[in-house]
């Protein structure tokens, strides 16, 4: 379970729902399909469809081997959505935590999952061709992966976007250790340990969406995609199309009035730092008080002590990275956070029994050693489980 521009290397630019599906289209096509992944061919346009919307279209490892083989096939231009009316897509599948308490062969399974899922990632992000995700609906954890990472990310009215991993017991990962750190001020902070949700017009604001669009129109704005000649298949081409059905008129940005709070407040030098930060100005009764209440409850009610000391340093370590650096690191925190007691607390409290209640260990920030925080990032002893993208 993970949750898991224009190229996203250097900073972010911030940038009703489908009615008909894509391979109805007149034009010829061709179509695969294993039931959980969808993948249709028009006029060299290659169309990912993720196709488990009962389980909001979480994402597992034969979904994920199935789309990377689907990019590296030739093709002019990708586009990748959700299926059904709720999610893009919600994440990785529960399933993976649920194996481990069932004792299967854990290590290879996680091994496996969080390999290929990142090697899919850092492919998103290294395309020769536009790639546009159709983020019409839920989007989170892997949900950021399959989308975050390309050079087109379309809201809609629909989207709700978050990195909760902190609350699970595992961390922001999927490429976030980068994309992140490069939101403006302090918000990848900010979002990384909170978990904050945003909505609609909100995740174009922040930059995580490059486009926003009313859901109304993205139909219409996938048939003038796909419409495209070969030769014009370019991302200033794709840029020009999506911009001409964006609504002139789109909703401020709700976080604009905390902006200045939370650039102060999370500009620090250690998670304790921020959590004394927001507590002042809750004490003081300031303007924004009730908001930084609210962040605050947020970190000392949800956030895994290990996770929050951990997504600290990642989003710091994130800044000095290139892309294709963080992936070998996220991968090392993936395992070790796999075989932490918390991770499983976490999906048993949120995702599996719903008790809300998980028991951590350790249970406060002051008991996470500096030593495990190095062993967490810390390389393998054996060379050859290192990831390599």
């Amino acid at each position: 379970m993970n949750s898991s521009v224009l190229f996203l290397t250097t900073t972010f630019k911030p940038g009703k729902f489908i009615t008909a599906q894509l391979r109805n289209f007149s034009a010829p096509a061709s179509s695969i399909s294993d039931g959980e992944v969808l993948i249709d061919r028009i006029k060299q346009k290659l169309v990912i469809t993720l196709n488990r919307p009962k389980a909001l279209n979480a994402v597992n490892l034969p979904m994920i081997k199935k789309i990377y083989e689907a990019l590296q096939e030739p093709s002019d231009l990708v586009i990748i959505k959700g299926q059904g009316l709720k999610a893009f897509c919600a994440g990785g599948d529960v399933v993976v935590s649920k194996s481990y308490q069932s004792g299967d062969k854990t290590e290879r399974i996680y091994d496996q999952f969080f390999r290929h899922e990142y090697q899919l990632n850092h492919l998103i992000g290294t395309l020769k061709k536009p790639y546009i995700a159709l983020i019409n609906g839920i989007t989170m954890g892997g949900g950021c992966g399959l989308s975050i990472n390309g050079p087109f990310r379309v809201a809609t009215e629909r989207t709700v976007l978050a990195m909760p991993e902190t609350a699970l017991g595992l961390f922001p990962d999927v490429g976030a250790t980068h994309f992140l750190p490069r939101l403006p001020g302090h918000l990848g902070m900010f979002l990384g340990l909170t978990g904050y949700r945003l909505y609609g017009s909100d995740v174009f604001h922040s930059g995580l969406a490059t486009h926003y669009v009313e859901s109304c129109d993205i139909t219409r704005l996938s048939t003038d995609l796909i419409s495209l000649p070969a030769d014009q298949c370019t991302n200033y081409n794709v840029n020009s199309i999506i911009k001409k059905f964006q609504p002139q008129n789109i909703a401020s940005f709700s976080l604009d009035p905390y902006l200045d709070l939370i650039d102060e407040c999370f500009d620090a030098n250690s998670v304790e730092e921020i959590m004394e930060k927001l507590n002042k100005k809750v004490l003081k009764k300031e303007e924004g008080s009730d908001f930084a209440l609210e962040q605050l409850e947020a970190l000392e009610k949800n956030g895994y002590p290990t996770s929050l000391k951990i997504t600290f340093r990642q989003i710091l370590l994130g800044k000095k990275l290139k892309f294709s650096e963080v992936f070998p690191i996220e991968f090392r925190l993936s395992q070790r956070f796999i075989f932490d007691h918390d991770f499983h607390e976490g999906c048993r409290a949120i995702l599996i029994d719903k008790d809300k209640n998980p028991k951590w260990q350790p249970s406060t920030l002051k008991e996470v050693s500096e030593s495990k925080i190095e062993y967490y990032f810390s390389k393998f002893d054996e060379v050859e489980k290192e990831l390599i993208v």
